[in-house]
């Protein structure tokens, strides 16, 4: 766990900024999603309910990926492989 820990605070500035960004965005569409299903509690409208689950699920989606796509094209950047 400390690996990983020291991993994290050793990328590289532009990964780094990459994936600020791409969590920026995450948390963005996880606010979209938000706001849709308070949409669906006021309205009832299903579509919404199931709109609102499949953005959230996306955001979720979209941080892992860059978290762990970070960490990766930073440790090959790093081993030049």
């Amino acid at each position: 766990m400390q690996k990983m820990i020291s991993e994290l605070k050793n990328l590289d500035k532009d990964t780094y900024k990459i994936m600020k960004c791409g969590l920026l965005f995450s948390t963005f569409v996880a606010l979209i999603s938000v706001a849709v299903l308070f949409c669906y509690i006021f309205l009832g409208i299903n579509f919404l309910y199931y709109l609102g689950i499949t953005l959230i699920e996306m955001s979720f989606s979209f941080a892992v990926e860059f978290i762990v796509c970070g960490i990766v094209v930073d440790f090959i950047r790093k081993k030049r492989i």
